[in-house]
């Protein structure tokens, strides 16, 4: 264990950016007093999410699926109704389905495509509380290329040994049940992976918010990498110790979480429609 890291466990800190500063604004964790209070706010953050991937421009058609576990009942998960653009996503249009694509809560259809992967990874993996899957430009293109993202910047260190490059299936859409499982085999101990010509995917054993936020990261470290390499140069890539040590500090579920606390801090300012 570094000095650092045995500092933050000394003081019971998660990350180096947690400050020792008390009075000071710093987001807080929720904390729940009923199930049903932590299922509002787990709505509303995948609202949230859904809102976030708007303004980053990472919708295609109906194409794209969130998921957050429902913490009353496990076996369910919320995601984002079909055919209805991110944007337009609200806390009253959510749906609540099963793993085998039965919509139990809500009125819209399912998207096939997202139950089939969606459920095969939450089925398969207890501890995943949510997911998110779109098809966007950088992502899908990087995912073309069959190979793992690299530690060329800070910021893909994050991902660094926390990514699967998954090579079965490619390029099929992912309507067949076996298609799903053979990803959920693929997701373990991670929470990226890219989906040869497909794209990416990410979870979180966190918080929807830590999801939607590395996926937002990960289509940007994607299209860094992507630019990086049209020059035609050869990077200098961050040393195997130092990567390491930033998705320690910089990669975390945690700092997913933080990263996102502006993003719904903005979204709250001007969209207060996503709540009805």
């Amino acid at each position: 264990m570094n000095a650092i890291a045995e500092q933050l466990r000394k003081s019971g800190r998660t990350s180096i950016y947690q400050p020792e500063q008390e009075g000071l604004i710093y987001p807080e964790e929720p904390s729940f007093s009923s199930r049903e209070e932590e299922r509002r706010h787990l709505k509303e953050r995948l609202v949230g999410a859904c809102r976030a991937f708007a303004l980053h421009g990472l919708d295609y058609g109906f194409a794209g699926h969130l998921t957050v576990r429902d913490p009353i009942d496990p076996s369910l998960y919320w995601t984002n109704p079909m055919a209805v653009h991110f944007a337009d996503v609200k806390v009253s249009n959510l749906i609540l389905a099963d793993h085998e694509g039965t919509v139990v809560e809500g009125d819209y259809a399912i998207n096939r495509a997202g139950f089939v992967l969606h459920a095969a990874i939450h089925e398969a993996h207890p501890d995943i509380v949510a997911m998110c899957h779109a098809h966007t430009v950088y992502g899908s293109a990087f995912a073309a290329l069959g190979k793992e993202l690299l530690p060329m910047t800070q910021d893909a260190c994050a991902f660094y040994e926390d990514h699967v490059v998954i090579l079965d299936e490619a390029g099929q859409v992912a309507v067949e049940t076996k298609a799903g499982h053979k990803v959920a085999d693929a997701f373990k101990g991670v929470k990226a992976a890219i989906h040869q010509n497909h794209g990416l995917l990410t979870a979180s054993r966190h918080s929807i918010e830590a999801a939607a936020f590395w996926f937002i990261a990960l289509e940007r470290c994607c299209q860094q990498q992507l630019m990086i390499e049209a020059t035609g140069q050869v990077p200098k890539l961050v040393t195997q110790d130092r990567a390491r040590y930033s998705r320690e500090h910089v990669g975390s579920e945690y700092i997913g979480w933080l990263h996102f606390q502006p993003i719904w801090e903005q979204l709250v300012k001007a969209q207060p429609d996503m709540f009805s």
